[in-house]
This record gives structure tokens, sequence and C-alpha cells, in this order.
């Protein structure tokens, strides 16, 4: 077989989703129940994020719209109030959005040629002449577990522990390595690594937040990303290794890297303990004991569907071909890519599009070949590329608040989960302090239990999950910013984005 490069994903759409502040720190707030728009919310939440829809783009600026996760998109009207709603026009609705050098954005009505503004609560469009109220500064609304891309070099950025440095040098984003914590503080962000160390603007890596680690970001619609320390230098690779670090001469766009949600790597491992593995090219096996980059598997699924793909390290995906065989020579729109899940208890079995569940045969190899599925077909599944989790659902992050006991889960930042498997799909959740998780009589969770608790977690797409938490109910965000654990059934809010 003649060797795949590795394909990056395009960002996705809830990739590309900014929230905006005004320059009194609140966020511009579709309002629900108003039909108007305000700036008042101090935190982002779902009525604080908008998608950018792209028309045209330059340079320095570019034709857009901005549309709530309800739907429905910002509309400025001849009076210079605003309302959310559908365009009536071509034009209605469009802002031409100026890029600063500062990093900040400012938004022009199309029609009126008028900016938009805030006053610290309304917002509205009334000024032609620009100041410091039409500053808006955008802040990328994905989940903070995030991998950075140079398009120029075709790598990810890698964190090195060892040589306490952060390389640009990666092809294939499989590695924990490959993923950061992307923390937003008074304006500045702050780049965390999985170990838990810092990038500093002394190059290295160090083990706190300071304003040495705080970096200025320009947001591009597309996803495209630019980090500086406000002073003229700018986050890019350089020199032979292509070490991340800050320079004054950037070429080409060396500065801008694609900012996109980390994806979800897993290992499959057999009834008798032996992982998955790519061996000559494009076979599949099972028949190594230790994890190999050629034993991980890129998830990726979407949650409104039970099937699933997986992908391998050498590009292609696994599809079943003549005489019930998969092999790891698939393209992402081939039919026999795609296999159904079903989960039983933290483990997985996989249907393929012609019925029959994947198994292993008696020389090792990954077969379709029975029709009722037993332990030879099925498999554990563990992150290989996650270890901790930082959990996001429909309030929040999950974390702890100096005014609770209890976990919350309407936060802004998240706690790390660590996840310690204890066997195949079964994890104990530690805390930061190093305690583990406990669970109260009501289904409430506090952080600092002195033993481990047994917590399974079921993927339900390519960062969903769902948890089962001890008391045997699944774990879910509640309005109230609690976190609980008391439903019997999977809905909206037991599902967590991680």
């Amino acid at each position: 077989m003649d060797e795949v490069e590795w394909m990056p994903r395009q960002p996705k759409a809830k990739d590309l989703r900014v929230g905006l502040i005004s320059w009194a720190g609140s966020y511009l707030t579709f309002e629900t129940y108003k039909n108007t728009v305000t700036a008042t919310a101090k935190g982002l939440g779902r009525r604080q994020t908008w998608e950018i829809l792209v028309s045209s783009k330059h340079d320095t600026q570019a034709v857009v719209r901005l549309r709530s996760l309800q739907g429905f998109y910002l509309l400025c009207e001849a009076d210079g109030s605003l309302c959310y709603g559908r365009p009536r026009t071509s034009h209605h609705g469009c802002f031409l959005i100026h890029f600063h050098r500062s990093g900040k954005w400012t938004l022009q009505c199309i029609i009126s040629g008028r900016y938009l503004e805030s006053d610290g609560e309304d917002v509205f469009c009334t000024s032609r002449t620009l100041s410091a109220y039409h500053m808006w500064t955008p802040r990328p609304a994905l989940h903070v577990h995030v991998i950075l891309y140079s398009p120029l070099n075709h790598c990810y950025a890698r964190a090195d522990p060892t040589m306490g440095r952060v390389w640009v040098d990666t092809p294939v984003p499989c590695l924990k390595e490959c993923g950061f914590l992307l923390h937003f503080q008074d304006g500045c962000y702050h780049l965390e690594t999985s170990a838990h160390t810092f990038l500093s603007h002394l190059d290295g890596l160090v083990s706190q937040p300071s304003t040495q680690t705080a970096f200025y970001m320009q947001v591009r619609p597309g996803g495209f990303v630019a980090l500086s320390d406000g002073e003229g230098g700018m986050l890019y690779p350089q020199g032979a290794r292509l070490l991340l670090s800050l320079g004054s001469d950037p070429h080409g766009g060396e500065e801008w890297l694609i900012l996109q949600h980390c994806p979800t790597w897993v290992s499959l491992r057999s009834k008798t303990q032996k992982f998955l593995s790519v061996v000559y090219d494009v076979e599949v096996c099972a028949a190594s004991e230790h994890i190999t980059p050629m034993s991980l598997f890129q998830f990726e699924c979407d949650n409104k569907s039970p099937t699933l793909q997986l992908r391998s390290a050498n590009g292609c995906y696994l599809a079943q071909r003549r005489h019930r065989m998969v092999m790891a020579d698939g393209h992402q729109l081939e039919a026999e890519t795609f296999f159904r899940m079903h989960w039983n208890c933290g483990r997985i079995f996989l249907q393929s599009p012609s019925g029959c569940f994947l198994g292993i045969a008696a020389n090792g190899l990954l077969v379709a070949s029975a029709t009722i599925p037993g332990p030879n077909e099925e498999f554990g599944i563990q992150l290989a590329n996650r270890p901790f989790l930082a959990l996001r659902g429909r309030y929040g992050y999950v974390g702890t608040s100096s005014q609770h006991n209890l976990l919350q889960c309407n936060m802004d930042q998240p706690d790390c989960i660590y996840l310690l498997p204890c066997r195949q799909g079964i994890y104990h959740f530690q805390a930061q302090g190093g305690s583990f998780w406990s669970i109260t009589p009501f289904g409430s969770f506090r952080p600092w239990g002195k033993f481990a608790l047994n917590f399974s977690i079921e993927l339900q797409g390519s960062n969903l999950l769902t948890v089962l938490a001890p008391n045997g109910f699944y774990m879910r965000s509640d309005r109230s910013g609690t976190l609980l654990a008391d439903s019997r059934d999977i809905t909206k809010e037991c599902v967590w984005e991680f």
C-alpha cells in the first residue's frame, strides 16, 4: 500500500465560535425572552457564544454575520438598536470586522456604517466615529483542551517535558503531549501542558502561571490564532527543530496557528489482553502486549448517530474488506469504515456494515464474522491521549468553588480530573490535590474522598462522553450549578464535552 499522508481535519463549526468581550469586561449576550442583545454577563456561556459566518475575508478585515447557538442572527436596525432574528435582505445583519493589532475587533454595520458598541449594559450601533467603546475582545469558545497546528509546517505543537520546551514537529497528534489547556485570565492566555507546566516568554516550561506565561491572542475567523507578549514578540516555530518561541520577525504567516479541540485517541484490547495494532501497513491484529503508535486509533463519531470510525496513525480508517477481513486502508467517506458501537459496562462491541461483529480470529487478525457477539467480540477501550479530563456540560465546566463544598458544573474554568484506570472502561477519579472523588447520599460529589470509587466512561461522540457514577446513576449537570448523579437515562444534561 502506498504511504498515506496524515491529513489534518478542517476546524469544526464549534471550534470557530467566539465570545465577544466589551471594554467593560462583559460579554455580548443573546437575551432569550427579550428579543434583544445586551452586554451584562461576566462569563462565557451558551448565550454568550456566537458563530462567525464569513462572507468575504482579507488580511485586516472580513464581512461576517453573527449567529447565536439558538440559530438567530444579530441584526442592526435603522434606529441603531440591536435585536436578533432572520436577515430580511442580503446585507441585513452583515458587519465589517476590522482586526486591530492589539487583537481587538471592531464591528461596523455594512448598511449604516455605524459601529457596534456597549455602555457596559446595553448594546447599540449609533456612532460612525471610532472610539475605545467600540472595541471587542474575541475569546475562542471551544473547549479549553486544545491542539495547535502549524499549516505552514504541517505539524502540531508538542510539549517536551524532558527538555522543557515546546516543538512544532509532530505530524500526527496522537500523543498526550500534543494536548494543551488554554486558560483565559485577565484578558490573556496561559498555555498549560499535559504535565501541568506552562509555556513562558523565555521559551521554557515553568511550574506556575505568572505574567511571564501570559500571552495576548489575535483571533481570525477560520480557527486561526497568533500569540504575542504584547511588546512586539510573536510566538512561532523557529530553527531547524521548530522550537515554539518568541521572535520579532515571522515570515509568510509563521505566527498563525490553527486552534482545535484536542481529538480523542483510544486503544482497544482483546479478551487475551492484546492490543489491536496495525502491522505490515494495513493488517490489523491483536498481537501486542504494549501500546505503540500503531496501537492508537482516533475515535471519530457523530453523537447524532451510533456509528463510529477508527482512524489509524497511518492516516487510514479501519474498513471491512473481502473475506470478512478488517484492514486499515479505508478512506473517510467509504461506507465500509462505519461501525455501529454497542456499550457494555465500559467495554465495546463493534458491528460492521455487513451486520457481523468484529472479533479476533485464531491467527490474531481482526475479522467481522460473528452474527451474535460473545467474549471474543468484546473489546476493552481506554483513552490513550487523556491522562485527565476537563468536563464541560450545558452550564459550564466541572470544578470546585470557594463558595461551595460540593463540586460545581457551572464554572468558567475546569478542574482537571485525573484518570486512574483500574480495568477497561472503569476509572478512579482523582482530584488535583491527590484525594479522590466521593459521592454523597444525595448524588452530589466532593473532591476530598480518602477511597477510590469506580466510574464507568462511555464515549458518545468524538469528544463527548457519559459517566456512570458508583451509585448506578448517570452524572449530569444541574441548572442550580451542583454536579449530580441521579439520572437513570442518558439525557442532554448527562452528555459531557471533554
